[in-house]
C-alpha cells in the first residue's frame, strides 16, 4: 500500500471517530434535556398543587392543646367524682386474612391457631373464635387487649393476626351500676342506658371535657348490689331488683337488676341479663301497696278513729269473688293491726269506705298510671285497670293485685308518703342544693306523719321486725304476691318485696328490695315470703350505708308511737 492510500484511510478513520462522539455527545444532550424535562414537568405539578391548595382547600384546622387531649368521649362519674365510665385508647385483635398476599390467610391451621389463644384469653369462646378464622374474612376477634397480650399474640407468628389501636370505653366498676350505664355499641354510640341518654353530650366537644355527673353513689350501689345476691343466694331466687332514692330530691342513690352484666365485654349470657326489673318490668307488688290505701283512707277522713275494729275473720264475698287473709288474726282488727297483721280482709274495707275515685286519684298522683320518671330508656307501662274502677276491682288493687307497677313506682310513692306527702320524679341526675322539682303534693302532711308511725310499727312489731336495724329506725312494708300465670296465679311464684324509709324520725331514704321467686332455704327457715327474705335484706343494707350517707345510728332516738301502742297486739304475718 501506498504512503497516500494510508494518509487517506487514516483521515477517514479520523473523520469517522468524530462524527461517533459528536452522535455521543448529542445523545447525552438529549438525555439530560429529557431528565431536566421530567424535573421541570414535576416541579410544575408540584407548584401546580400548591396553589390548588392554597386556593381551593381549607387550612388544617389549628386545634388547642387542651382540645387535642380530650377523651373521644366524655367520662361518667357518681355524685362524688368517682369514675363510672372512660375513654381510653385501646389494642383490639383483628384478623386479616389478605396480610399475607397470594398465600394462606393463617401459617399454621385455624385449630391451631384458636387454641394458641384461648391460652392467652381462656374466657374466650373458642368455636367462636374457630368460625372466624375459618371463615377467611376481615373480622373482629376481641376488642380491648393488653399490650402483654399483644406482645404474647405477636409471638405466635401469625402476620393475619393485628393489633389496631382503637378508642374504647371502659367501666372500671365492672358489672357494677350496669343497667345505669349501659355500653357503648361498636358503631361508637350508647345504649339503653345513661350512655344512651347522654350520647350527644359525651360526644360534643364543647362538653365531653366536662364529666356527666349522676345521682349515683358507688359506696351505696355496691352495698345494695352486693346484700341483693347474698338474697339471691340464699334462696335461689331467679333474680332481685333494688333501688335507693332520697326521699327530699327524688335522686337514685342506687339501682340494681340482678342479674347484672358486663358492660367491658357483653357475653351471650351477659346479653341475656340486660333488661332492667327496676324500671321495666312491672309487678303486681302485693301488701306493700296497702300502706298508700291506708294513707289514702286517712286523708280522705274515711279512716279517723284508729281504734275502730273491722271483721277479719270470715272472708269477703263480692261479686262471685272471694277476699281472704293467709290465716286467720282474730274476729276483728283494726287499721294498725290489719298494718301489723298484713291483713287483705280489712284493707279491702277501707277501700270500700274509700271509693273508686278516691284511690284511683292517689295512685295516679303518685304516677301509678304511667311510665316512671327517670332518665333511663327503658320504662315499663303499668298495668293499669281501665274504664271506671268496679267495687271488686277497687278491693284487690287495696292489697296490691289487679294492678302491676315497677319497683321505682313504688319507691317515688314510698317517699311521697314519709316526706311530708310531696311526690316528685326519680332522677340519676346529681342535683346542685336548693333545686330539687316542686313535685306535687298527693298527702297531707299530718297523714305522711301518721304513716311514718304506721311504718315504724310494722317494723318494731309486725311482718317487718327482721329488716329492724339497731339505732335506724327503719320503718316499711312486706309484700309477697303469688306471680299470675295461665289459668290463675301460680302459687309457687312469688314476688318479694319490702319497701322501707329511714331514719323514721326524720326520712331521708326510701329502699325497695325485691326477690323473683324467691325459695324457701335453710337461710329463710323454709319460709318464702318477704318477712323471711326481703325484709332482711333491707336490715343489713341500712347499716352498711347510714353511716356513708351521715345517718348515724342512735338508740336514743325514735318515732314516738305513744299513742298507738295500746292500740296494738303482737302477732305476726305475711
Amino acid at each position: 500500500m501506498t504512503a497516500i492510500a494510508v494518509s487517506t484511510a487514516v483521515s477517514s478513520g479520523r473523520v469517522e471517530l468524530v462524527n461517533v462522539r459528536h452522535r455521543l455527545l448529542l445523545i447525552a444532550k438529549l438525555r439530560v434535556l429529557w431528565v431536566l424535562g421530567g424535573f421541570a414537568l414535576i416541579a410544575f405539578l408540584a407548584l401546580g398543587r400548591i396553589a390548588a391548595l392554597g386556593l381551593f382547600e381549607q387550612a388544617p384546622e389549628v386545634r388547642s392543646m387542651a382540645e387535642a387531649l380530650l377523651p373521644e368521649r366524655g367520662d361518667i362519674v357518681d355524685r362524688n367524682g368517682a369514675p363510672l365510665a372512660r375513654a381510653f385508647p385501646a389494642y383490639s385483635l383483628w384478623f386479616n386474612p389478605k396480610a399475607m398476599e397470594g398465600g394462606p390467610p393463617l401459617v399454621k391451621s385455624p385449630e391451631e391457631v384458636a387454641a394458641a389463644l384461648m391460652r392467652i384469653f381462656p374466657d374466650e369462646d373458642y368455636d367462636r373464635l374457630l368460625e372466624r378464622l375459618k371463615a377467611g374474612r376481615p373480622a373482629y376477634l376481641r376488642h380491648r387487649i393488653l399490650p402483654e397480650d399483644a406482645n404474647r399474640i405477636h409471638a405466635l407468628g401469625e402476620p393475619a393476626l393485628e393489633f389496631p389501636r382503637e378508642n374504647e370505653r371502659y367501666y372500671p366498676q365492672g358489672s357494677m351500676g350496669a343497667h345505669i350505664l349501659g355500653f357503648v355499641a361498636a358503631d361508637g354510640h350508647g345504649r339503653i342506658g345513661m350512655e344512651q341518654v347522654y350520647d350527644q353530650r359525651l360526644t360534643d366537644p364543647a362538653m365531653r371535657g366536662t364529666p356527666s355527673v349522676l345521682s349515683i353513689d358507688t359506696r351505696v350501689q355496691g352495698a345494695l348490689e352486693d346484700e341483693l345476691m347474698r338474697g339471691i343466694n340464699d334462696t335461689q331466687a331467679k333474680g332481685a331488683a333494688g333501688v335507693i332514692l332520697d326521699v327530699d330530691t327524688g335522686e337514685v342513690l342506687a339501682l340494681a337488676s340482678l342479674p347484672s352484666f358486663n358492660p367491658n365485654l357483653i357475653d351471650q349470657a351477659g346479653a341475656l341479663n340486660i333488661f332492667n326489673r327496676v324500671t321495666n318490668q312491672v309487678y303486681e307488688l302485693g301488701s306493700v301497696i296497702k300502706p298508700i290505701t291506708i294513707a289514702a283512707a286517712i286523708d280522705a277522713g274515711t279512716v279517723g278513729d284508729l281504734s275502730r275494729r273491722y271483721q277479719s275473720n270470715r272472708p269477703l264475698q263480692i261479686g262471685g269473688f272471694e277476699i281472704h287473709d293467709s290465716h286467720s288474726f282474730g274476729a276483728s282488727l283494726n287499721v294498725p293491726e290489719a298494718l301489723i297483721h298484713s291483713s287483705n280482709i280489712v284493707t279491702a274495707q277501707v277501700a270500700d269506705e274509700l271509693g273508686a275515685a278516691r284511690l284511683n286519684a292517689t295512685m295516679r298522683s303518685l304516677g301509678m298510671d304511667e311510665r316512671p320518671y327517670i332518665e333511663l330508656p327503658a320504662k315499663g307501662f303499668p298495668i293499669w285497670p281501665r274504664g271506671d274502677w268496679s267495687r271488686i276491682t277497687t278491693m284487690t288493687v287495696s292489697y296490691g293485685h289487679g294492678i302491676a307497677v315497677t319497683p321505682l313506682h313504688l319507691a317515688s310513692a314510698y317517699a311521697a308518703m314519709v316526706n311530708g306527702g310531696i311526690w316528685r320524679p326519680a332522677t340519676l341526675q346529681k342535683l346542685a342544693p336548693g333545686t330539687a322539682p316542686a313535685g306535687r303534693r298527693v298527702f297531707q302532711a299530718s297523714t305522711s306523719a301518721r304513716m311514718r308511725q304506721l311504718l315504724r310499727m310494722i317494723v318494731d312489731l309486725g311482718t317487718g321486725r327482721k329488716a329492724n336495724a339497731a339505732g335506724y329506725r327503719v320503718g316499711g312494708k312486706t309484700g309477697s304476691a303469688e306471680k299470675p300465670g295461665a289459668g290463675g296465679y301460680r302459687k309457687s311464684s312469688l314476688v318479694a318485696t319490702f319497701a322501707a324509709a329511714f331514719p323514721m324520725d326524720h326520712p331521708r331514704y326510701v329502699i325497695v328490695a325485691m326477690l323473683d321467686e324467691p325459695q324457701g332455704t335453710a337461710a329463710t327457715s323454709g319460709q318464702r315470703t318477704a318477712a323471711f327474705n326481703a325484709a332482711p335484706i333491707v336490715g343489713r343494707v341500712v347499716p352498711r350505708i347510714g353511716p356513708l350517707l351521715g345517718v348515724m345510728p342512735d338508740d336514743s332516738r325514735d318515732v314516738d308511737i305513744s299513742d298507738l301502742a295500746p292500740l296494738v297486739g303482737s302477732g305476726d304475718g305475711e
